[in-house]
């Protein structure tokens, strides 16, 4: 039956091709955009955490949920000790970060700023994907020195060289204030983080604000899928009546919603190019088997039951969506690598400040998943047709010859 059913597949050329056509185009046109979307997600992933939060988050108990009011009270006291977790299996390297509000005065003028005391040398390599447009990252040599985002820099009006003062309160409640030079003005993915933000090394923070304790540790991971895995390790060494592990997707509430949009706008996108598939293979074949009519009213009148035409019929359909599936993965594959290398260049997102060059992944998974996808749309677009040819009389199908 097999046999005779590719034979039939190869009967009309020209209509078994532009079948196969539809389907390999269908099953491209997902590994293209399941290859998009995940390139996408991947590269905005990456940026979250490497540009602000790092992969996990350590918190004295309490901080995430009461910080905001009364963020001295929700301190880590003696950080070093807690910072030989980095031994951990996955982890790549853990700094210290120190939280406060301020603010930011250009002498003429005040602006209130989200400041962070980091380490200058490990938080470059953790931040590897802040862009910066004009000056570089803090240099542990200069401790008088503060990087700044975009919309600060813009909203005082300050540059690079320029001098800038921080006005806080200490963790004992005394007004401190310190000059600063700006030495980079800086990008990331979240325009709101950009409009806000200052960093100034952790020494500097910590002479300004009267304390050695501080706020958080981030852990930098030697792989993102680990997070999880490296999360719960820590929860169990770690007293959890004292301590709080916060993940980067619990923190970057930005990405969680952007997350679901977008899967949501494919979502859509995937079954658009699936309905399109399916009517085109469900016409093609339709025609194909009413031409064959007299055909089938030859095999019944020879003895052939019409469980045995439906199955040879059902054969057929098979084999053309598995051949047009296969192309489709090998096409799709091919438009992956050859977009891949060329790139396309992206405006920002809502409420971001920088574009980016998207790729398309292959993904193995995703590449089998439209493949079956493609088969079995293709098998469930010919079973209504091949049931209506199938229960057409002997004598009236044996007139269409």
């Amino acid at each position: 039956m097999w046999k005779l059913a590719l034979r039939n597949i190869f009967r009309h050329r020209s209509r078994s091709a532009l079948t196969l056509g539809a389907i390999a185009f269908g099953v491209a046109s997902l590994i293209v955009s399941s290859g998009f979307v995940h390139d996408f997600l991947l590269q905005l992933r990456e940026s979250t955490i490497h540009s602000q939060f790092g992969h996990l988050q350590l918190f004295k108990l309490g901080y995430t949920k009461f910080g905001n009011r009364s963020p001295y009270e929700f301190m880590i006291e003696d950080p070093g000790k807690i910072s030989a977790l980095a031994h951990i299996q996955h982890v790549a390297d853990v700094t210290p970060r120190l939280n406060f509000s301020a603010l930011l005065s250009n002498g003429r003028t005040s602006y209130p700023v989200i400041g962070e005391g980091v380490d200058p040398g490990k938080e470059k390599h953790l931040s590897h994907f802040m862009k910066f447009i004009a000056g570089t990252h803090l240099a542990d040599k200069d401790p008088f020195t503060v990087i700044i985002g975009q919309g600060v820099s813009a909203a005082l009006k300050v540059t690079i060289g320029d001098s800038v003062l921080l006005l806080v309160n200490t963790r004992g409640g005394a007004l401190n204030t310190f000059d600063f030079r700006v030495v980079g003005i800086f990008q990331t993915h979240s325009k709101e983080f950009d409009d806000r933000a200052v960093r100034i090394p952790l020494s500097s923070a910590k002479d300004l604000l009267a304390t050695q304790a501080v706020h958080s540790l981030v852990f930098s991971l030697q792989d993102t899928d680990r997070t999880d895995e490296v999360a719960l390790e820590l929860m169990q060494r770690l007293p959890q009546s004292q301590f709080e592990v916060k993940t980067w997707y619990e923190l970057a509430d930005f990405y969680q919603k952007t997350v679901d949009l977008y899967r949501r706008y494919f979502l859509v996108l995937y079954l658009i190019i699936l309905g399109l598939v399916l009517l085109g293979v469900a016409n093609s074949v339709n025609m194909t088997l009413y031409e064959r009519i007299g055909e089938f009213g030859t095999l019944k009148a020879l003895g052939n039951r019409g469980g045995r035409i439906f199955r040879l019929i059902l054969s057929e359909i098979f084999l053309l969506g598995a051949i047009g599936g296969g192309a489709g993965v090998l096409l799709g594959g091919a438009l992956a690598a050859a977009i891949s290398a060329v790139g396309i260049p992206m405006p920002p997102m809502p409420n971001t400040n920088v574009g980016y060059t998207a790729h398309v992944a292959f993904i193995p998974a995703e590449a089998v998943k439209s493949l079956f996808i493609g088969m079995m749309g293709t098998v469930g677009a010919g079973i209504w047709p091949a049931r209506r040819a199938v229960k057409i009389g002997v004598v009236e199908a044996l007139r269409h010859n």
